[in-house]
């Protein structure tokens, strides 16, 4: 009996499932596509970012962490909310109490959607966190990393030190944006701006919480 060759009939069956797969994907996508779409595209005329905006996204790194406690983990771990990055040695001179500060004060700006945005300080050397300094990091996220491994990742403005900023990381867990160096309380009002349209943009798919 001769052999049934049903190789032209799986072929349809399978680039139909594919299709179908690639479908789906682009259905759970589109959410988040037409939020950065309309932040990133669509923007009202005059309207101008008080951040750099990161181009490309940089993707946080499987970087190991350490909390104050000896716990380890990754960096990859702070996936799943907004992030208010700021990095400094432990001893935090006044830049970094500044810029401390005002995450504090940016996130509590927000209001009810404050807590979609979680604090970050990364601690890049092994100084001891000062005691006065630790009620203020209560809800606050302190990890010590590698100083080599954070600067391939994170990047400072030219002329400016790592230190000087406040960086934003998305729930997807890119590195987004960049706010000016040394800012203050007239800075940060124009931050917060951009921290309400990325909020907004991205209401229809995030949510609070990990």
């Amino acid at each position: 009996m001769p052999t049934l060759d049903r190789s032209g009939t799986r072929a349809p069956n399978t680039t139909a499932g594919r299709w179908k797969m690639l479908a789906v994907l682009l259905v759970c996508a589109a959410p988040v596509i037409a939020s950065y779409f309309t932040y990133y595209v669509i923007r009202p005329e005059g309207r101008r970012n008080f951040g750099e905006l990161i181009n490309p996204q940089r993707p946080l790194p499987a970087m190991a962490t350490q909390t104050l406690d000896g716990l380890t983990g990754e960096l990859t771990a702070l996936k799943g909310q907004w992030l208010l990055l700021s990095v400094a040695g432990g001893a935090c001179d006044t830049r970094c109490d500044k810029n401390l500060y005002l995450q504090r004060q940016l996130r509590e700006s927000l209001g009810q959607e404050k807590d979609r945005v979680d604090r970050v300080w990364l601690v890049n050397d092994e100084a001891g966190i000062p005691d006065a300094l630790r009620p203020a990091l209560a809800s606050s996220t302190v990890l010590r990393v590698a100083p080599a491994a954070l600067a391939q990742w994170l990047e400072p403005a030219a002329g400016q030190r790592l230190q000087d900023h406040i960086y934003v990381v998305d729930p997807m867990g890119n590195w987004m944006m960049r706010f000016p160096a040394n800012m203050d309380a007239a800075a940060a009002a124009k931050a917060k701006g951009d921290l309400e349209r990325l909020l907004r943009a991205s209401s229809s798919w995030d949510k609070v919480g990990r």
